[in-house]
């Protein structure tokens, strides 16, 4: 009964962050880690295995889809540029908050090494969702950001894989494996949706799902994490996906509806409003940190690479939002960070996400592309239409 009550109130509040989300216009994981926090601190919800379960899933699939989102053609376009903007932008705050937390916050090496991870990342999907609402991601600047995002988020990817790393015997069965699966993905996985596909009964989106919960199995036996390999692996398969929109589509769909909302509202659910209060400062430092790392790392090459909309291009490699919250999660569930550090580092991250946004949106954006115009064959006397 318990059980069934849990997931009553979750199941509504998955529903109002929807609604909500529509109707304000802003990122649905915002709102949803923002209700997890209203159920947490004043609703009386709280985690079981079950929720716990489904959140991990969750981050191994945001994780693959993020990866999925990537252009390996954009990336090869501005693989010189992005290399050095999406680098800086990693190591910059990554190095930063790990000195800011262990010697000025007083937190343990490893938590400190999870707030760099947390506040190292760039958001693509902040990013995406601006680039496509602006019409700039087919501008040399959108393509210029989203390459650079990708090198940033595989930085973070390789931090939380390596230096969390335990190791044993599995591990190097974790390694095989995994490595296995993202050469033969793209080999063999085009045949058989083409074989098994197009069916009302999904086998192509289970199939899926069957190899990320087998990535999320052997990394757990070989005491390792499957962010990276799993990044990699959406990655891979980048291109089919990008040719094949719909079963995109779908398991966006089955993703965004079903799982991911365990995942934001659960860590929404771990954030302690009254350790934030009794924290301001801290928290204060934290966004500092991260902006000031961003900016001192990002802008400089930016202003070599894309003078114009240098500070647009800084404001966006300075948002955070799933990989943010995906590390610090795992460093709660790892027991790296306690409740305290975790709500700090999951406020920041929400801040970073809107903050640098709506100052990039408002002051700094560029001018939209020229439309294109059709003047021919259009009968005398009648508007022009508009491409």
């Amino acid at each position: 009964m318990q059980e069934a009550a849990l997931a009553l109130g979750m199941a509504a509040l998955i529903f109002a962050a929807s609604v909500i989300s529509i109707k304000a216009a802003v990122s649905v994981a915002i709102v949803e880690i923002m209700v997890g926090v209203i159920g947490g601190n004043f609703l009386g919800l709280h985690t079981t295995e079950w929720v716990d379960f489904l959140a991990g899933f969750a981050g191994i699939l945001l994780t693959f889809l993020a990866g999925a989102e990537v252009d390996p053609d954009l990336f090869r376009e501005k693989f010189k540029e992005s290399m050095w903007i999406g680098s800086l932008s990693f190591f910059a705050p990554f190095t930063l908050a790990v000195l800011f937390c262990y010697y000025l916050g007083g937190w343990s090496w490893n938590a400190s090494l999870i707030a760099g991870c947390a506040l190292s990342t760039t958001s693509l999907a902040v990013i995406y969702a601006v680039l496509v609402e602006t019409g700039l991601t087919e501008t040399p600047i959108g393509k210029l950001i989203m390459a650079a995002c990708f090198v940033t988020d595989i930085g973070t990817a390789l931090a939380l894989s390596l230096v969390f790393a335990e190791g044993n015997v599995y591990t190097i069965v974790f390694v095989f494996v995994s490595a296995g699966l993202i050469w033969l993905g793209p080999k063999f996985i085009p045949s058989l949706f083409k074989r098994f596909g197009n069916r009302v009964i999904e086998p192509e989106v289970k199939f899926l799902f069957l190899l990320l919960f087998l990535f999320m199995y052997i990394a757990k036996l070989g005491k390792s994490h499957a962010v990276l390999p799993v990044f990699v692996f959406g990655l891979a398969l980048s291109r089919y996906f990008r040719g094949n929109r719909d079963l995109q589509r779908k398991v966006r769909i089955i993703g965004f509806a079903m799982v991911t909302p365990f995942f934001f509202i659960k860590g929404g659910m771990n954030v302690n409003l009254q350790d934030l209060a009794a924290n301001m400062g801290l928290l204060g430092g934290l966004f500092a940190v991260k902006m000031v790392a961003k900016i001192a790392g990002v802008y400089p090459l930016a202003k070599k690479y894309a003078p114009e909309d240098a500070s647009y291009t800084t404001l966006l490699m300075s948002t955070g939002l799933t990989f943010g919250t995906i590390s610090s999660m795992y460093g709660l569930s790892a027991g790296f960070i306690d409740r305290t550090q975790f709500s700090l580092l999951v406020a920041t991250v929400i801040l970073t996400a809107v903050v640098p946004t709506f100052i990039a949106q408002r002051w700094f954006e560029p001018e939209p592309p020229e439309a294109e115009y059709v003047y021919e064959a259009i009968p005398e006397g009648s508007q022009r239409e508009e491409r």
